[in-house]
C-alpha cells in the first residue's frame, strides 16, 4: 500500500515514517511539508492514502485536500493534526475527508489508514463525541468566515423562526438590549437592513 506522508515538522514526517514502515505491506514513496507538495507529490504517485497535517505553510491541509479531491474525487484522505477546532471538522467533512484524528492517538493511525484504504471513514473519538452537535448547529452557510460566533447563530435562527426581541432575550437568557446589540452587529457583519432580511437570509442559506 503506497503511503504519503505531508507534515511541516520534520520530526513528525519521520517518526511517522518510521512507525509506518514497521509494517512490510506499507510503501512511503515520498513525503512532502507542505499543502502545495501535497497536490504535486498525490498528482505524481497516486498514492493509496494521502497522511496529511492541517496547519501548513503555503498551502494548508484543508485547501490541500479541496484541490486533490477537486482532480481526484476517490482520493483518500486522512487528515492528522494537534487541533480540535469546529471548523477544521466540518471543513473536512464538507470536503469529503475520509478520515481526521489527533496526532495524539499515534496508536490508532495504522488501523485507520487500514480502515480508510477498504472503504471506510475514520475520526477519532474525540472528533466523534463532537459531531452531533457540530452537525445540528452547523448550516450550509460558513457563518463563521464571516466572523459570526454561536451566540449570534443563536439569535439568528430564533429570528427566522419569529421570534421577537424579547422572546428570544426569554429563551437565550439574556436581556433585551443585548438582544439588540447582537442583532445590530447581525446585521453589520452580513450586510443586511433589518430582521425580515436575517430570516429570508438564514432560510435562503440553510
Amino acid at each position: 500500500m503506497k503511503i504519503l506522508i505531508v507534515d511541516d515538522d520534520c520530526l513528525v514526517t519521520g517518526a511517522l515514517k518510521t512507525i509506518l514502515e514497521t509494517r512490510e505491506d506499507f510503501c512511503i514513496p515520498a513525503c512532502g511539508n507542505d499543502g502545495k507538495e501535497a497536490v504535486s507529490l498525490y498528482r505524481k504517485y497516486r498514492p493509496d492514502v494521502l497522511l496529511m497535517d492541517i496547519r501548513m505553510k503555503e498551502m494548508n491541509g484543508l485547501d490541500a485536500s479541496a484541490e486533490i479531491l477537486k482532480q481526484y474525487p476517490d482520493a483518500r484522505i486522512l487528515l492528522l493534526t494537534t487541533f480540535l477546532d469546529d471548523e477544521y471538522i466540518i471543513k473536512a467533512l464538507r470536503l469529503g475527508a475520509k478520515g481526521y484524528i489527533l496526532k495524539q492517538d499515534y496508536q490508532n493511525i495504522i488501523p485507520a489508514i487500514l480502515a480508510i484504504s477498504s472503504g471506510q471513514t475514520v475520526f477519532g473519538n474525540e472528533i466523534v463525541s463532537k459531531l452531533p452537535s457540530l452537525l445540528q448547529k452547523k448550516s450550509g452557510f460558513d457563518y463563521a468566515s464571516h466572523d459570526i460566533n454561536e451566540r449570534e447563530l443563536e439569535v439568528i435562527q430564533l429570528i427566522a423562526e419569529g421570534h421577537s426581541n424579547k422572546e428570544i432575550a426569554s429563551t437565550l437568557f439574556l436581556s433585551e438590549g443585548t438582544v439588540r446589540n447582537y442583532l445590530s452587529s447581525i446585521l453589520d457583519k452580513l450586510n443586511l437592513r433589518d430582521r425580515t432580511q436575517v430570516a429570508v437570509f438564514y432560510y435562503r442559506h440553510k
